[in-house]
């Protein structure tokens, strides 16, 4: 199995039609139509299923498309690797981090990070957890970053801790809601839930652990823009870091409610599969984590 047959068959069913696959491939039509032919023959199977607007793959050619761009990305990983070994520092990060790690730990390491390898290329999506971690194992991102959760299956990840944090609850300024002394008072507000759905979020998780039922959820989000938008505009209750909070910027426009019980603690930590390859560029990136957990953590 040729890489370039392999090529013609990811590039055929990302595009949807075998003629501008050709075209993106720098092929003929009918050369790249003879590579996934054979592919086929060679597995004894249909891969393509042509149609009235181009081809789509088959059950087999799904599954071969999966594993195909695991190759690619493997290879490409590793060619970056062995230049990174030999000093040349180019390549692709590619991060996945939760609401949380955004709002602390990703603004200095990617400053930091980026100034001294600037030929890294690094990419940043906000994930919810359980997308986060689903990446992680399909090798759609190198590295997570989080609250580190309990219950992660023995030996799958390796857990770099980087730094604690408390989960402060916060209204707008100006609230009436900002005079709670405890959790149990603000039991009947609406709480802003991060996460995929109510089910989650770290709001339930505050009142489970002191004993209460979780409150009434007034919006469910996954972005930290949304997190602080919605608390900072509407009449409701939210949980934020306390780095974050306690900032200038968020001071303008939210109030720390200082209720008895106090925050929910929260280990943050980075990621990796404890598979992978451990790349020079992946150990410098945990290294510039571990120094923006450090300022952090000394500023607050």
């Amino acid at each position: 199995m040729k890489l370039s047959t392999l090529t013609a068959l990811v590039t055929a069913i990302e595009e949807g039609s075998l003629r501008a696959a050709a075209r993106r491939v720098g092929v003929s039509q009918p050369a790249l139509t003879k590579m996934v032919r054979e592919l086929e023959v060679e597995l004894s199977a249909s891969l393509l299923a042509r149609t009235s607007k181009g081809v789509v793959p088959t059950a087999q050619g799904k599954v071969l498309y999966e594993h195909a761009i695991r190759v690619g990305r493997e290879l490409g990983a590793a060619t970056a690797e062995i230049r990174q070994l030999g000093g040349t520092m180019v390549g692709e990060l590619k991060i996945g981090a939760v609401p949380v790690a955004v709002m602390l730990l990703i603004p200095e390491t990617l400053r930091t990070f980026g100034k001294a390898f600037p030929d890294i290329r690094l990419r940043v999506s906000e994930e919810l957890y359980i997308a986060q971690l689903q990446k992680l194992r399909s090798g759609e991102v190198d590295i997570a970053l989080g609250g580190i959760p309990d219950g992660l299956p023995t030996g799958e990840f390796v857990i770099e801790k980087l730094m604690a944090t408390s989960m402060v609850v916060v209204v707008r300024k100006g609230s009436p809601r900002a005079k709670a002394q405890s959790l149990s008072e603000l039991a009947g507000a609406k709480w802003v839930y991060t996460g995929a759905s109510s089910d989650s979020g770290y709001a339930k998780l505050l009142f489970e652990r002191n004993g209460l039922p979780p409150p009434p959820v007034g919006a469910v989000v996954n972005s930290t823009l949304a997190l602080l938008s919605i608390i900072a505009t509407g009449d409701f209750v939210g949980l934020m870091p306390q780095q974050i909070a306690v900032q200038a910027l968020a001071t303008q426009f939210l109030t720390v409610v200082p209720i008895a019980e106090g925050g929910l603690p929260l280990s943050v930590g980075a990621m990796i599969r404890s598979d992978s390859v451990v790349s020079p560029a992946i150990r410098h990136f945990i290294a510039h984590l571990h120094r923006a957990a450090h300022q952090i953590s000394g500023v607050s």
